[in-house]
């Protein structure tokens, strides 16, 4: 009777151990996600990011079917900044904002830099096929204009737990882009 007393306490302390250890993992900050979902559906991306790591959506202005390239970042807090724009020219719609950034030339495009300004979550009405409202993201280019053309997408970014961080490194959301997707 002795040998089972004494197997159970190592057994309990291992316990402990293991439910301590996953209460930190799920507490410890493991940096963010950010979801691109259409309203009402399942989400179209799933990006793991660091705080301050850059995404950037492209795409081919409708008007003047220049290109476009919008660089965002995400806080620690999940909030959305527009960091940068750059274009061919000067498109219907574009061109520099007063107090915002600073205009300069980058080969044959005008760049605004330094903008950081907050968008918050926000909502991207896709375009069609040729719009190609794509996101690039750590070498990846996923084309929402062939995933979802004229539905409007809303981008929105949280803190995610370490424990949740090194679940989706194990098993990655089916909409986390792992090579190029375009069509």
């Amino acid at each position: 009777m002795r040998e089972p007393k004494r197997l159970l306490r190592p057994a309990l302390w291992g316990l402990a151990g293991a439910v301590l250890g996953l209460l930190v993992l799920a507490l410890a900050p493991g940096g963010l996600e950010l979801r691109i979902t259409p309203r009402g559906g399942e989400p179209l991306l799933v990006l793991p990011l660091r705080p301050g790591e850059r995404f950037t959506v492209h795409y081919y202005h409708s008007v003047e079917n220049a290109p476009i390239w919008e660089v965002h970042s995400v806080d620690a807090a999940g909030r959305i900044y527009i960091e940068e724009e750059r274009y061919l020219k000067f498109g219907a719609g574009m061109g520099k904002m007063p107090g915002v950034g600073r205009m300069i030339m980058r080969g044959p495009y005008e760049v605004i830099t330094d903008m950081h300004q907050p968008t918050g979550d926000f909502v991207l009405r896709v375009g069609s096929p040729g719009v190609d409202h794509t996101v690039l993201w750590r070498g990846t280019a996923v084309n929402l204009s062939a995933l979802a053309p004229h539905q409007a997408v809303q981008f929105s970014a949280r803190p995610v737990s370490l424990l949740h961080r090194l679940w989706r490194w194990a098993w990655p959301h089916r909409a986390t882009p792992t090579r190029t997707q375009e069509p």
